[in-house]
């Protein structure tokens, strides 16, 4: 992770309640956060929305012996989208943490020690946000393919584009999880090994899923 340039100016609310503008905004702006991080839990977040939102629109009378599975689908893609919307706001607290770190004092051993150990701590922590990220990805792109075969085919390509933002929120996190752990030592980056290692196995089931969704939609 870089060293932030200039003090983030965190909004009164969280990324739940801002409008997409002023996100937009704030992410080209000349602020360190939001960043990468963030976008790849909204990412989440739009995969898992899409996932409820086929789901509700896979209610009707002709699906009525699916329903217990698409309320559960619905359920849970649900609480997915709340949890990656917290984690957005995570990770620019993360971020804010590693900021105020690197800028602790130094200059007696004692405060490079602190220093360094505040470092490491925010190190951590803005690694293991992603890595929740991550599992949120996992879950929305196994809630898209259960959902492929019961969904509403009117509205498959929605299942696609969930599985896509579910890949695009697991390889941008796994960008944000290793350039933390760079600046770690070795023996604290090995409980990161087993999510890191997920993240291909991830990327294949989600194009599975799109060559899926693509054959659905040209053989009608």
């Amino acid at each position: 992770m870089s060293q932030p340039t200039q003090s983030p100016q965190p909004t009164a609310t969280g990324f739940g309640s801002s409008p997409i503008g002023d996100y937009l905004g704030e992410l080209a702006a000349k602020l360190p956060a939001p960043g990468g991080g963030a976008v790849a839990a909204l990412h989440a977040a739009q995969g898992a929305a899409l996932v409820a939102m086929v789901a509700r629109y896979t209610t009707r009378a002709k699906d009525a012996e699916h329903r217990p599975v698409i309320d559960r689908i619905i359920e849970s893609a649900d609480a997915a989208r709340d949890r990656a919307l917290a984690l957005a706001d995570a990770d620019a607290a993360a971020f804010t943490a590693v900021g105020a770190a690197y800028k602790l004092p130094k200059e007696s051993d004692s405060e490079s020690a602190d220093r360094g150990a505040a470092i490491e701590s925010a190190l951590l922590e803005a690694a293991r946000v992603p890595a929740a990220v991550v599992d949120e990805a996992d879950g929305i792109l196994t809630l898209a393919a259960e959902l492929l075969p019961i969904g509403n085919t009117n509205v498959v390509t929605d299942i696609g584009a969930a599985g896509a933002a579910a890949r695009a929120a697991a390889v941008t996190s796994q960008l944000n999880i290793e350039i933390n752990l760079g600046s770690l030592p070795a023996d604290r980056t090995t409980a990161f090994t087993q999510v890191l290692d997920r993240i291909s196995e991830i990327t294949a089931r989600a194009d599975s899923l799109h060559e899926e969704v693509l054959h659905t939609v040209r053989t009608g």
